[in-house]
């Protein structure tokens, strides 16, 4: 009887520590917010044709995402999917842009009749430098082209793409920010995205110390792990999550892993010029948009958009991630003011809305 009430009052007790030490993140976070409330947006007065990708999960909040910052941005404004006759309806219409996600299933003689009909088009990569053997085919079909990718602005140009731009994507504040949650979705450790090998290596490596901890790993081909038996309790196997639920284990976690798929995993990647990455993945921004500690690999633009060591965590191997992962773990005061300063850089510089007003200055303000 004594034994099975000091357990009950061991639970009792973890509860209430982890109820105050959410409920305490939750308030910070909402302060951290407050500032960027209400904000007065630019408005453009120019008609836009947004062409979303058409690709379905996991890309269509992405195109929802860009709906909504081009809808927030512009006078008149209208989507289609890429399979639609939007050459005359542009045209009727008086378009002034048409915008294009990604673009592999939008026709190119399409992109081809709104250039020869005055018409100026974009087109946006989601996923450079991994489908650049199939991106380099169409880029040169348009006025501008957006990518993600740094490294990917010269190889464009080298096609003949002389209006190439970098822009990488930004976050949806409405999907992913700071949630009250419930204790099904709080881990001391977090990562959310598919088992790529340089990940299976990296996890693998850490086992040990994630074991040890109350993590939660959900994502594709996690049975790759050598170390799978020892951590399949703490693993969602081959789900993907959709953002409102992800969002849900950032804001949980009291520290989230980042690392990036490599260029050259020859398995998933259609890139045999083997372009290297040089930039952030969008999972970075959505992350902080959570106001969680982010420990991330390096990239080399990176600090263009987060102060290392102030703003998030950069390690360089797994034993400098276990490492911080524990030192962070054991210093909550520390985790929490680098998060709500990733917060407040992230609602600041890279929304979506960040990311459009920038596409819409340099087609229109440049024309």
């Amino acid at each position: 009887m004594n034994i099975l009430n000091s357990v009950e009052e061991n639970a009792m007790t973890d509860g209430f520590t982890q109820g105050f030490s959410h409920g305490y993140y939750l308030g910070r976070a909402q302060a951290a917010a407050r500032p960027f409330e209400g904000r007065i947006l630019p408005l453009w007065d120019r008609r836009v044709v947004f062409i979303q990708s058409g690709k379905g999960f996991p890309y269509a909040p992405l195109d929802h995402a860009v709906f909504d910052a081009i809808s927030s941005l512009t006078t008149q404004f209208v989507a289609a999917d890429p399979g639609s006759n939007v050459v005359d309806f542009a045209t009727e219409w008086g378009a002034d842009l048409v915008l294009v996600m990604e673009g592999m299933d939008f026709s190119q003689q399409n992109a081809d009749l709104l250039r020869s009909r005055g018409i100026k088009t974009a087109i946006w990569f989601m996923d450079d430098p991994y489908y650049t053997d199939v991106t380099r085919l169409f880029a040169p079909h348009y006025d501008y082209v957006f990518t993600i990718e740094l490294n990917c602005v010269e190889f464009y140009k080298s096609l003949g793409c002389v209006n190439t731009f970098y822009l990488p994507l930004g976050v949806d504040t409405k999907l992913f920010r700071y949630s009250h949650v419930s204790p099904n979705y709080r881990s001391d450790i977090c990562f959310i995205g598919s088992a790529y090998w340089n990940r299976v290596h990296l996890f693998d490596s850490i086992a040990a110390e994630l074991h040890q901890r109350n993590t939660r790993i959900t994502g594709l081909w996690w049975d790759r792990l050598e170390n799978f038996n020892l951590l399949a309790p703490k693993i969602r196997l081959n789900e993907w999550l959709p953002p409102e639920e992800t969002a849900q284990y950032y804001s949980g976690a009291a520290a989230v892993i980042n690392l990036h798929r490599a260029h050259d995993d020859e398995t998933y990647n259609q890139n045999s010029l083997n372009i290297p990455a040089f930039s952030v993945n969008p999972r970075m921004f959505e992350i902080s948009a959570c106001g969680v500690l982010q420990l991330t690999d390096e990239r080399a633009d990176l600090s263009r958009f987060y102060e290392p060591g102030s703003e998030i965590i950069v390690y360089s191997s797994p034993a400098d991630l276990a490492e911080k992962l524990n030192y962070y773990l054991a210093h909550p005061e520390e985790r929490i003011e680098i998060g709500m300063r990733a917060l407040k850089r992230t609602l600041r510089d890279h929304t979506f809305v960040n990311r459009v007003t920038s596409l819409f200055s340099t087609i229109f303000n440049g024309s």
